[in-house]
């Protein structure tokens, strides 16, 4: 007798272990793993040049993981339903698994093809692999959906404790069948990035890539995590982001790594950063229970009086951003970052958007589609939700009166500006007391340095003192308004 066959649909799950659709799948017979790529269907937000380029490695790295154990990857180009139909009738198979996304254009399209395959008469199950809490499992006194960080975690942290990972099903039996499919290659994700050797060298994609960014952040950096963390010429962050969006590996994964340190001998700092780790992973539950109840934030503000702030339109200013050209160190170091890269660090992101929509007054959106086309990282969820808090346009956003000085910041958090000098080698030569402030340095100190303002770096293209008074007249106005009846 023939063992029942199962598709297993992989999309943002791209690993072996703690995947609960693959798991379900060979439990019950011989599965069948399938990657369809249709990025018209992810709505207005395909993914990016940067994600596409990771998105190519992590799934070659998941072709070569399945290899081992005898399985292929079919590879197909969307319609999406279209292509599971074909599939189904290929191998005879009777069920289809997969875990569940979030972002609103995945939602419609999964409930439109769970509806398919029912009327069809096909079996499956979706599982939650990408959060620790589902969207929908955690409400407020009054029934709705949290706006503020602290409650919403509050509530988290009173749920049962995550489910503790589970490895990878062994053995997982292939369909007998040999079926066609399409070359990795043929999908065109990797197109001709002129920053693709650089993201090379700089990352590896892959559950086993993964794996050894948390080892390397549990043994390295979670002692000094709580002061670390906000010095980005250090590494002293996770750099898991790209991994957990990809799905390389779980948060699930994440949080009992990292709460298996507080078990032992104490180390210096250990136990506080774990606990602040372990908080991070709160915010990207925030981030993703905001956009499944709050669909249309990828494009409009939450607070909806900001949708009449007078935002400015300036071309000039916004290509001096994206390429580090403003004048201003600490956000030109991390935007050269973000392009050699395709990451930067958290402080310096903050950093750097508040530049862009305060200083410059330029639309949070334009920032969001930058990071989304130039992050390896780039997450939905979390893009809205870093950049609508930092226009203090959404759900426990910064207080729009909270301006980021990037000088201040750049002398606070790189005092030895070693960041600096990494992505401006120009001003390499400077001391450190003018390198964060190289406009204001002495004409004798710049020839020293061989730094001309104008030519090989930057005046700024704004006063920030003037620039933030200017923010803060546009926001009263739009309190004006607000307020006429």
């Amino acid at each position: 007798m023939n063992k029942p066959a199962s598709i297993v649909w992989f999309r943002n799950d791209l690993r072996l272990d703690d995947n609960p659709a693959l798991r379900a799948a060979a439990e019950r017979g011989t599965v069948l793993p399938v990657f369809i790529w249709a990025p018209k269907e992810e709505g207005a937000w395909p993914p990016g040049g940067a994600s596409s380029w990771w998105l190519h490695q992590s799934l070659r790295a998941l072709q070569g993981s399945l290899k081992k154990r005898g399985l292929p990857l079919i590879f197909r180009l969307g319609p999406t339903q279209a292509q599971l139909m074909d599939l189904i009738q290929e191998i005879g198979a009777d069920a289809v698994f997969w875990n569940r996304r979030y972002e609103p254009a995945a939602v419609a399209r999964d409930r439109k093809i769970e509806g398919a395959l029912k009327s069809a008469g096909i079996g499956g199950e979706s599982f939650n692999s990408a959060l620790l809490f589902e969207p929908w499992e955690l409400k407020t006194k009054s029934g709705g959906p949290y706006q503020v960080f602290t409650p919403f975690w509050r509530a988290c942290l009173e749920k049962p404790e995550p489910a503790a990972p589970r490895s990878a099903p062994h053995p997982i039996e292939a369909p007998s069948q040999e079926i066609p499919t399409l070359r990795l290659e043929d999908l065109g994700l990797e197109s001709q990035l002129d920053w693709a050797k650089a993201l090379a060298k700089a990352w590896k994609p892959g559950e086993s890539g993964a794996q050894r960014e948390l080892e390397r952040f549990l043994e390295e950096a979670i002692p000094a995590y709580p002061e670390a963390r906000d010095r980005p010429a250090l590494a002293g962050t996770s750099r898991l982001s790209a991994h957990l969006h990809f799905g390389e590996i779980g948060p699930r994964q994440v949080w009992h790594a990292v709460k298996s340190r507080l078990v032992g001998p104490p180390r210096v700092g250990q136990q506080r950063g774990a606990e602040l780790y372990l908080k991070e992973l709160g915010w990207r539950e925030f981030a993703h229970h905001l956009l499944f109840h709050f669909p249309t934030t990828p494009d409009e503000p939450l607070r909806r009086d900001f949708a009449r702030f007078p935002w400015r339109s300036d071309a000039r200013a916004l290509k001096a951003w994206q390429r580090g050209k403003t004048g201003y160190p600490l956000v030109d170091a991390g935007m050269r970052e973000l392009w050699k890269t395709g990451w930067m660090h958290n402080r310096v992101r903050m950093i750097a958007a508040s530049f862009l929509v305060k200083d410059l007054l330029l639309p949070w959106q334009e920032g969001a589609q930058w990071f989304w086309d130039t992050l390896v990282d780039a997450d939905l969820a979390n893009n809205t939700l870093g950049w609508q808090w930092s226009a203090g346009c959404g759900a426990d956003a910064a207080p729009y009166f909270r301006v980021f000085n990037p000088l201040s910041q750049s002398e606070k958090f790189d005092a030895d500006a070693d960041y600096l000098r990494k992505w401006l080698p120009e001003l390499a030569r400077l001391p450190d007391k003018w390198v964060h402030r190289p406009f204001e340095a002495p004409s004798e100190i710049l020839a020293t340095a061989g730094v001309e303002l104008g030519e090989d770096y930057p005046y700024p293209i704004v006063d920030h003192g003037e620039a933030r008074n200017f923010a803060l007249r546009a926001l009263e106005s739009i309190r004006k308004k607000s307020a006429v009846p």
